[in-house]
């Protein structure tokens, strides 16, 4: 049998990036460069944005602006407001893309998996049957079928048409 290599190349950028910069939820926004930021909408107290390394397309992130770690410290108005993004992403992500379930949660602290520790977010997955298959068992990479920057404009557009409803 042949020896195969499978290339993951936008995984480098992550893997060599300094993880004790700034931190990405309170960066990014504050760039006030949304596509570039991959911030698909804003609210008040918390924003969405595309996870930059997701696990599948549509995977985004909703936190808000205030830098904290705890998920008991938000103001009961920014937990909520969370909350109601996260419902919202799901409405959006329904009409783009139309998956079979979701995961939704937070990983509060390193040893829960955390990959920024010191500002809380929520992660929602969109997921199919059958997307988990081979490729993440043997080669630690994952097949996306769209680009971030297609996702950010379908997602983004999705949050205006939701809007506008």
């Amino acid at each position: 049998m042949a020896n195969h290599r499978i290339f993951a190349p936008w995984r480098l950028q992550y893997i060599k990036s300094d993880k004790a910069g700034d931190c990405i939820f309170c960066a990014k926004p504050a760039a006030e460069d949304d596509p570039a930021s991959l911030i698909v909408h804003r609210g008040e107290r918390c924003f969405v944005m595309l996870n930059a390394f997701p696990y599948t397309n549509g995977h985004v992130m909703v936190a808000p602006y205030e830098h904290t770690a705890r998920l008991e410290r938000l103001e009961p108005a920014t937990a909520a407001e969370m909350m109601h993004l996260a419902q919202r992403s799901i409405g959006v992500l329904d009409s783009v893309y139309r998956p079979e379930g979701y995961n939704v949660g937070a990983n509060l602290g390193a040893v829960a998996g955390a990959g920024v520790e010191d500002h809380v977010h929520l992660h929602v997955v969109p997921r199919w049957k059958g997307d988990t298959n081979f490729m993440p068992v043997l080669s630690d990479v994952r097949v996306l079928p769209q680009t971030l920057e297609d996702s950010w404009s379908d997602i983004h557009d999705g949050f205006i048409a939701l809007e506008a409803a």
